[in-house]
């Protein structure tokens, strides 16, 4: 009997009694229902809930110890690696010989976990932000493809939690440098800096967790902080804080799967950065669930709101000193970088960032390179080797910073041809010569303009470097200049000289 079958059944016994002044007996007889049925619709016209059936589960009756201590010891056990229903039921058959079905054991686990009290379940309590009062930090995994190979990049995410407007960049790692440099990028992204940024315990920022919500945190970190004027919130360690920053933990999953499935596949870390770049602008106009507004109309309104951006950006990146290498290299964190073979004995400042490693000299920077992705590998520019080259030149066609400067464009098709042909004319270490110092040329004009030297003086039937000087240079001559507007030159305006000054004093000493 359906819920309004009934209902009409109670109008029908309640009308026959008032009107008809039925007893209960005979109302019972008329309508073929329990007497205890007529009692109910005369007490109420709205028939009681129906009672949930309990099963009586007697095949578990003799496990129920079993399980219940099972479940007691899970209360202490790591999140993962607790008892689920079909666990139990795979225990109970394999170590005690239960004869009882797997839908018997999940119907009373679920029954018995529905009985727990309310304190020790897991209760979420919505919250309200502020404009622009506070920002939520995290690093994810994103699997993605480079060169064919699939690797692990480290996505860091910083989300705004009023308009939930965030900022992502894929890195190699989570190291410090990352860390730093994630956070320039996205006040730089937003525009401005929120009140208050919450974190986990991550080793960038904290170096030791204390009791409580207490942390001795990481100097550069504490310097940052001060940079930008923010205030820092840290969760309770473990899982147990995962969601006092549910925003953005749901924001990684949210745009790993919007924005990267499938695994993309790139050729350079830079190239999946701009993909990331794309998804960031394509969320501006996405609605987040009971939000009227899109992320952008709530950003507008709470950018207003974030606190200003200091006149100069942090120096996000680790300064260290490193000792030049007997091949020209530096060693930084397990990888090798090339600098100018001047310096090989010295020791050189180095600013390690989060993609890049530079090697400086002072104020100069000698050497800049991509940071290397893999511990082990190299990174050299051939253009650091050039000198040496020219005294050993027998070192030059099997030298790796060739094989590298090939690989990468910068040792071109027209420099190889213009090699064999010095090397037919003049022999090798004549013609592996004439070609260095066409390299090192390059130092002091355009690239594009020493190729079409190149060419020129192959055209002409030479192979001498002065030669492809020449033709580079006459290239850059007839190369149109950029067209500057004179409007933007108002700001070098000065009054014309004058010697009015120069005369009063030759009037007065005479």
């Amino acid at each position: 009997m359906d819920a309004r079958s009934k209902v009409e059944l109670f109008e029908d016994i309640r009308r026959a009694h008032d009107r008809e002044t039925l007893s209960i007996r005979e109302l019972s007889k008329r309508f073929g229902v329990h007497r205890r049925t007529v009692r109910r619709a005369i007490d109420s016209a709205i028939p009681p809930p129906r009672k949930p059936w309990e099963h009586a589960s007697p095949a578990m009756a003799p496990y129920r110890a079993i399980v219940e201590d099972w479940l007691e010891a899970d209360k202490s056990a790591p999140r993962k690696q607790r008892h689920t229903a079909r666990r139990i039921w795979e225990r109970l058959v394999d170590e005690h010989g239960a004869d009882v079905a797997e839908s018997t054991v999940r119907r009373y686990v679920r029954l018995r976990r529905a009985q727990e009290p309310v304190a020790r379940r897991e209760v979420m309590v919505p919250q309200a932000h502020a404009l622009g009062g506070e920002a939520e930090v995290d690093f994810g995994d994103v699997g993605y493809h480079l060169d064919g190979v699939l690797v692990v990049g480290h996505m860091f995410v910083m989300r705004l939690c009023a308009s939930g407007k965030a900022y992502h960049r894929v890195y190699a790692n989570e190291a410090q440098e990352a860390f730093l440099d994630g956070h320039v990028r996205a006040f730089a992204h937003f525009g401005g800096v929120p009140a208050v940024v919450r974190y986990d315990n991550l080793k960038p920022a904290v170096v030791r967790v204390l009791q409580g919500r207490g942390r001795q945190e990481n100097e550069r970190f504490i310097a940052m902080r001060s940079h930008y004027g923010f205030d820092s919130v840290f969760c309770h360690p473990g899982v147990e804080g995962a969601h006092e920053k549910g925003g953005v933990e749901g924001e990684v999953g949210r745009f790993r799967r919007r924005h990267l499935v499938p695994v993309p596949r790139v050729h350079a870390l830079a190239e999946l950065n701009e993909r990331v770049t794309h998804g960031d602008e394509r969320d501006d106009a996405r609605h987040i669930n009971g939000r009227r507004m899109t992320v952008a109309e709530h950003f507008a309104l709470e950018a207003p709101t974030l606190r200003a951006l200091p006149a100069e950006d942090f120096g996000a990146f680790a300064v260290l000193s490193c000792r030049v290498d007997r091949r020209a290299r530096i060693c930084v964190r397990q990888s090798f970088y090339s600098v100018p073979v001047r310096y090989v004995g010295r020791r050189l400042e180095v600013r390690l960032g989060a993609e890049r490693v530079e090697a400086t000299d002072g104020h100069r920077v000698v050497a800049s390179h991509p940071r290397a992705t893999a511990k082990g590998t190299e990174a050299l520019e051939l253009d650091h080797y050039l000198e040496v080259l020219t005294i050993k030149p027998g070192a030059f066609p099997g030298s790796t910073p060739l094989e590298r400067a090939r690989a990468t464009g910068v040792f071109s098709v027209h420099h190889d041809r213009f090699l064999a042909e010095a090397r037919r004319r003049l022999g090798d270490a004549a013609g592996y010569r004439a070609v260095i110092e066409v390299l090192l040329a390059e130092r002091r004009l355009p690239k594009a303009a020493v190729r079409a030297g190149l060419e020129a003086a192959l055209m002409l039937g030479s192979v001498d470097p002065e030669v492809v000087v020449i033709e580079a240079r006459r290239h850059v001559s007839v190369t149109p200049a950029p067209v500057i507007e004179l409007a933007t030159l108002a700001r070098y305006d000065r009054p014309a000289p004058s010697l009015s000054s120069y005369d009063e004093l030759l009037e007065a000493g005479s």
